[in-house]
C-alpha cells in the first residue's frame, strides 16, 4: 500500500476540514513547508497538496506556498484545488509539481481534462472524484450534482485518465474509516485504473482492508495530524509495499 500524506492549506497554512466544511476547520501547522520537511524526513515519497482556497475561489491561490514546497523538499508533490485551465495546468508542472488533480472540471469542463491528458499524459493529470451517496459534488464540496461517481468514472476513463482520487465527503477528517465498499466496487469496476482512496483513513486496519479491496495507494491527512497513523509507521507500510 503505497501512502500519501495529505497537507490542506488555507491562509497559508496547514488545516483539516470535517466533512469538506469550511466552517469546521482544525489548523494542523501553521508552516506547511516545515510539515511537508517532516514528511520527507520521515522517508514518505510523496505529497498531496489541497489548496482549499483555490478549490472554493474557482483558481489557484497557494501557488507560492506550493512551489516552495516543490523546490525545498524532493517529495513528488501532487496538486488539486481550483485548476480550471491549461495554463494554470501547466503553470504547476513546470514549477516542480509531479501531477495536478482536476475536481470540479472533470463535470463541469470534460473537454479540458481531454485536452490535458493529450498535452500533459495520463500521468501528470489525474482526476478527483468527490462524493455523498453515490454521487459527485463539487466546488470544493460546496455543491451537490446528480451525476454518479460510476458515470463520471466512466466518462474519464474514455477520454484517457488512469489515475483516480476518490473521496467519500462523510468520512474525510472524520477519522471513522474509509468507506471500502465504495472504493473496492470502483476498482473493481474499472480494473484498468489506479483508484487512490481518500477519506476516512485512521488504522494500519484499514489500510489492509482496503488493500484486500485491491486498492493500492492511500491518502492519509488528519489520522497523520492526530498521531493515530505517525509518520514512522505510513512510513514502514509504505516501504513494504515497494
Amino acid at each position: 500500500m503505497e501512502i500519501i500524506p495529505a497537507i490542506d492549506l488555507r491562509n497559508q497554512q496547514s488545516v483539516r476540514l470535517y466533512q469538506g466544511d469550511f466552517d469546521q476547520t482544525t489548523l494542523i501547522a501553521q508552516d506547511p513547508l516545515k510539515q511537508a520537511k517532516q514528511i520527507e524526513a520521515a522517508g514518505l515519497k510523496r505529497l498531496h497538496l489541497v489548496d482549499l482556497d483555490g478549490a472554493k475561489s474557482g483558481r489557484p491561490v497557494n501557488r507560492e506556498l506550493i512551489k516552495q514546497i516543490c523546490a525545498e523538499t524532493s517529495l513528488k508533490v501532487e496538486v488539486g484545488g481550483g485548476i480550471r485551465t491549461l495554463a494554470q495546468i501547466n503553470g504547476y508542472l513546470t514549477s516542480g509539481v509531479s501531477r495536478v488533480i482536476l475536481g470540479s472540471a472533470a463535470l463541469t469542463d470534460p473537454k479540458l481534462v481531454q485536452e490535458a491528458v493529450n498535452q500533459f499524459g495520463n500521468d501528470q493529470v489525474v482526476v478527483g472524484i468527490d462524493g455523498k451517496d453515490g454521487k459527485v459534488a463539487i466546488s470544493g464540496w460546496l455543491e451537490e450534482s446528480d451525476v454518479s461517481m460510476n458515470t463520471l468514472m466512466t466518462s474519464m476513463v474514455a477520454v484517457g485518465v488512469v489515475n483516480f482520487v476518490v473521496t467519500d465527503i462523510t468520512k474525510d477528517g472524520t477519522l471513522s474509516g474509509p468507506n471500502v465498499d465504495l472504493l473496492g466496487k470502483l476498482q473493481k469496476a474499472f480494473p484498468t485504473t489506479e483508484v487512490i482512496a481518500s477519506g476516512g483513513v485512521t488504522t494500519v486496519a484499514d489500510l489492509e482492508k482496503l488493500a484486500d479491496a485491491g486498492i493500492k495507494a492511500a491518502i492519509v491527512g488528519r489520522a497523520m495530524a492526530t498521531g493515530d497513523l505517525p509518520l514512522r509507521t505510513l512510513a514502514e507500510v509504505s516501504s513494504n509495499a515497494s
